[in-house]
């Protein structure tokens, strides 16, 4: 197991591409410590990864990456529970507006989304790194995406947020280097679930045409024309939280099916 009794604290990790995350980490031998706002899904979650015959050590923590308070009640739990905190994967995020322009973009969605996807991001990093700096070694990863790799039409708060956090994952890097840590991000593409079903029910909405249409309109820009995974995303999480990733720092692992091309 890569990761055996590793210490891995992943927001947004109640449901999605999150809890995939987490249980793949457990398979790995980590101990897990999933944090997000919905205490029952979260609850849900921790007595499945307790349930794997890998022996670690699982802890559900309901926290909003928003709210320093929390997020430092997060790692303070981790602490007190595991002694160490060995990996951060900042997974915690939400869409935003979708098929809308930007002069119609209401400024208070603008701020929710900024707030989940980079405030949330920074208040993690900001509260283990000082944890990893006297461990002398870490594995950061970040979730961005490929809206921030190029322009997203109709989706500018979640691109921004996630050239943010490209960039913000590029700073951090070069800071905390020196003291052994590894701070990169991962850019999912599309990843079915209920999320990108979602999007694509506003996207036929708001056009007018269906489904289907948006639907093969996305996989037909994809060099392997199928939609990414969470688990695909997951075995790229557990590949840069493990020592087969420790030359890696300040980079982007695009997991998109050649979307970005």
């Amino acid at each position: 197991m890569k990761l055996h009794d590793r210490v891995a604290i992943v927001t947004g990790a109640a449901k999605g591409m999150g809890g995939a995350i987490c249980t793949r980490l457990a398979r790995e031998g980590a101990h897990v410590v999933a944090a997000a706002r919905d205490a029952a899904p979260l609850a849900a979650l921790v007595d499945r990864l307790r349930g794997l015959e890998h022996g670690g050590r699982h802890l559900a923590v309901p926290t909003d990456v928003t709210a320093e308070a929390q997020v430092a009640n997060l790692v303070d739990r981790t602490r007190s529970e595991f002694g160490r905190i060995d990996v951060l994967v900042n997974a915690a995020g939400v869409t935003g507006p979708v098929e809308t322009p930007l002069y119609a973009v209401d400024p208070a969605a603008w701020d929710h989304v900024l707030a989940v996807n980079l405030k949330g991001t920074f208040l993690c990093c900001r509260a283990v790194v000082p944890v990893m700096i006297a461990q002398r070694s870490g594995k950061i990863i970040n979730i961005a995406g490929t809206s921030g790799l190029r322009g997203y039409r109709y989706r500018a708060p979640y691109s921004a947020s996630k050239w943010a956090v490209r960039g913000l994952t590029r700073t951090l890097a070069l800071e905390v280097g020196p003291f052994n840590i590894n701070v990169n991000a991962i850019c999912p593409g599309v990843v079915e679930g209920g999320r990108m079903t979602g999007i694509i029910a506003e996207k036929a909405r708001v056009r007018g045409t269906t489904e289907r249409d948006v639907f093969d309109e996305y996989v037909g820009e994809m060099a392997l024309r199928r939609f990414s995974t969470d688990d695909d995303v997951a075995h790229a999480v557990a590949f840069l939280a493990s020592d087969e990733s420790r030359q890696i720092t300040g980079h982007d692992l695009v997991v998109d099916g050649g979307w970005d091309v």
